[in-house]
């Protein structure tokens, strides 16, 4: 697929769903797979924190029709920054916690190159976290669970992982997985603009941290998604080995794909 059409699908304007707080909230729809069908829009969503959604953002994501949240942060996370408004809005929620430790609590090593930290990082996080990521996958096949939306803090490192295995399911080609990825720098980018006017300290977090820590680059998603594919002959192969069965794929393409 040219690079062309590839942007074109990941720029969709339908993708990006537009909030005052939270900025990388995106549409899993619309992408092509292998198989000829495409991903259903308005049925899977990616984001960034949350926490963060003032009582209309949060108002917005009710009448799209999300029934589940996902959040895929640490217990120290939800604990110091709070949740979706559950109280106030009709949702099913469910705290997945991907991993133990963020970069800034846990032991990272001193990796300038974005690429090679993002792929360390990346490669911990499936050695480490594998199994957690296929309770996450068998979550959303779950019944009743979508409309569906799963989110972490910037939506980008444990998000991107989980929407790069639910596409790789689907059927949906690597290229534009990775493309779906890198579009996180956009979201960043707002993130950090809001956060100067409305929340300084969080603005002089990301200021004050590695550039490294914020990025993401798809060539990281295709060095990952490769890695995959070479040692176990297809992410779906490397899902299949972590707990993932036929029947999850099944249903997830039934679910989500038209």
């Amino acid at each position: 697929m040219k690079s062309q059409q590839v942007t074109g699908l990941v720029d969709d304007p339908k993708r990006l769903i537009g909030l005052e707080a939270v900025h990388n909230f995106r549409d899993l729809g619309g992408y092509p797979t292998a198989s000829g069908q495409f991903t259903k829009w308005r049925m899977l969503f990616r984001a960034d924190g949350l926490y963060r959604l003032t009582p209309q953002d949060a108002q917005t994501v009710i009448d799209l029709g999300v029934q589940t949240v996902i959040d895929l942060r640490t217990q120290k996370e939800v604990q110091t920054r709070g949740t979706f408004p559950v109280s106030q809005f009709p949702i099913n929620f469910h705290h997945l916690p991907i991993i133990d430790a963020t970069w800034n609590d846990g032991d990272t090593p001193e990796i300038e190159d974005v690429v090679e930290f993002l792929v360390w990082a990346y490669r911990e996080m499936l050695d480490r976290a594998s199994e957690k990521f296929a309770d996450a996958i068998k979550l959303i096949a779950a019944q009743d669970v979508l409309p569906a939306v799963f989110h972490c803090a910037a939506g980008k490192d444990r998000t991107g992982i989980l929407a790069a295995f639910i596409l790789s399911i689907l059927g949906v080609p690597d290229e534009i997985i990775s493309a779906d990825y890198g579009k996180t720098a956009e979201g960043m980018k707002r993130l950090i603009e809001w956060a100067k006017v409305k929340q300084p300290e969080l603005a002089d977090a990301y200021a004050n941290m590695p550039a490294r820590f914020a990025a993401s680059d798809p060539r990281a998603m295709t060095i990952i998604l490769s890695d995959l594919n070479t040692k176990h002959g297809s992410v779906q192969n490397y899902l299949r080995e972590i707990g993932v069965d036929e029947k999850i794929f099944t249903t997830l393409r039934a679910d989500l794909l038209n």
